[in-house]
């Protein structure tokens, strides 16, 4: 297919074009520990058809313990490829959350690997059911693709650099948590990890970056969102959440509203929760 996507599409708009020629679609549904949803599960069961199922957690580092770390360019080339994407195909990712909870991940995977012919299904795929649309079960098995991923360094953050943050404030660092993880006045989905947030950073709950019924607010009200949580849509911007996952809700919010000096902390607050020397702030303790 020929022309740019936006960084969201209508599910009308892909319903008009499903199964054309060099468009591709992918589940990239996931969960939090505890949830008691099953995303491989639900994509066998009900998923739009053609899509293949974007497995966050399989599509991840497999040499750290951190959750769904960002793999290399070699291992993400070779499982696009067998997922049947070529670097021509347009990509369009949702996810069942109905709050943008992992989709945006894929969409920020696929471009940190240099592929920026991807964008996020507006409601997901709450919104398509809801519309009636049509789905299928079973699981898509696509010819191999020919797909070449070049790692864009300057999207990622790491844990020194976030640190060095903390002094230097280059860059304002929002974490997306909910109000009661980012206060440490509500424990952590995973066990072992202090409550709190980094020092000096800022809180936007993801969720409050789509209306209730899962798809996004108007450009206005959307940016105003972003600039009354305390961001400075000027300054570079580090985006940071439990594991790297919703923080993507709020770069490609950003993406929308023409904020491109954005970034991620993959290890997120996984790796700086689970550490006894990183510096934490916690209302639950003053």
């Amino acid at each position: 297919m020929t022309g740019s996507l936006p960084p969201f599409v209508s599910t009308e708009w892909l319903a008009s074009r499903l199964g054309a020629s060099g468009l591709k679609v992918a589940d990239a549904s996931w969960y939090l520990p505890g949830s008691g949803r099953d995303p491989a599960s639900e994509y066998a069961a009900s998923h739009i058809p053609g899509a293949i199922f974007f497995d966050i957690d399989d599509l991840s580092d497999r040499t750290t313990s951190l959750p769904h770390m960002l793999p290399d360019a070699p291992a993400f080339e070779a499982r696009m490829a067998a997922f049947g994407l070529n670097n021509s195909d347009q990509v369009v990712v949702y996810d069942g959350s109905g709050v943008n909870l992992s989709a945006p991940r894929a969409w920020w995977m696929l471009r940190t690997f240099g592929h920026e012919q991807v964008a996020v299904l507006d409601g997901g795929l709450n919104k398509w059911r809801r519309e009636g649309r049509a789905v299928e079960s079973g699981r898509v098995t696509p010819k191999p693709g020919n797909f070449n991923a070049r790692l864009r360094a300057a999207g990622v953050r790491d844990l020194q650099a976030v640190w060095k943050n903390i002094t230097s404030r280059k860059e304002q660092l929002v974490d997306v948590r909910s109000r009661g993880r980012f206060l440490g006045v509500e424990p952590e989905p995973r066990p072992g990890l202090r409550r709190g947030h980094v020092p000096g950073s800022i809180n936007l709950p993801f969720t409050t970056l789509v209306r209730p019924d899962g798809t996004l607010p108007p450009l206005d009200e959307l940016r105003r969102t972003l600039t009354e949580s305390g961001i400075d849509l000027t300054r570079p911007i580090v985006a940071t959440c439990g594991s790297g996952t919703s923080a993507c809700a709020l770069l490609v919010s950003l993406h929308v509203v023409g904020h491109s000096d954005a970034a991620l902390y993959d290890g997120a607050w996984a790796e700086w929760g689970g550490r006894a020397d990183t510096p934490v702030e916690c209302q639950a303790n003053t």
